[in-house]
């Protein structure tokens, strides 16, 4: 039986999301959130290296986070890379924005000079075809509901994963009642 959904047989996948300064190649990461499968979330900000210049003002709107909280308020990237291999050490964590997160970990993993010691993959490669035309309509409702932050890392990766349940479970529920006719 699962935690989150009190159902049996639901794949509940880790989740991660990367906040950054920007938007482009120059841009690097400010804050990382992960849920896992029992619904424990891991989240901080990152105290940016010295040669990670790049700030993007239309990226700080969006999240929120000023480079002066992440001066005051950010840990060092050996921390963050530290902390999250503890959290997630030899498990598969998913994004729903693989393509950039993923090179933002690389960044961080590589200014730590430490080995990810998790793989990330893209959502995608396990969201269901039948999901797919579910899913913004879902995940807008879901956000309506949950009553946090957008554009905050730990926040986002809990309503992706929500979401991902929760159409999953629509899902099931369709091919259910499709059995019963």
């Amino acid at each position: 039986m699962n935690k989150i959904t009190g159902q049996t047989g639901l794949h509940i996948p880790n989740i991660i999301d990367v906040e950054a300064s920007g938007f482009g190649a120059a841009s690097y990461p400010i804050e990382v959130g992960v849920i896992n499968q029992a619904g424990e979330r891991f989240c901080c900000l990152i105290k940016p290296q010295d040669d990670w210049t790049h700030w993007d003002t239309r990226a700080e709107a969006l999240h929120g986070i000023s480079r002066q909280v992440l001066a005051e308020k950010g840990l060092v990237v050996q921390e963050v890379c530290s902390q999250l291999n503890q959290f997630l050490a030899g498990q598969v964590v998913y994004s729903d924005g693989w393509v950039v997160d993923d090179t933002w970990l690389i960044k961080l993993f590589n200014a730590a000079k430490m080995v990810m010691k998790f793989h990330v993959s893209s959502l995608e490669m396990i969201l269901k075809e039948i999901q797919m035309p579910l899913w913004h309509e879902t995940k807008e409702t879901l956000f309506q509901q949950m009553q946090e932050q957008r554009h905050r890392a730990s926040s986002d990766a809990a309503l992706i994963q929500k979401t991902f349940v929760t159409t999953q479970l629509m899902c099931n529920q369709n091919n259910s009642q499709l059995q019963l006719s």
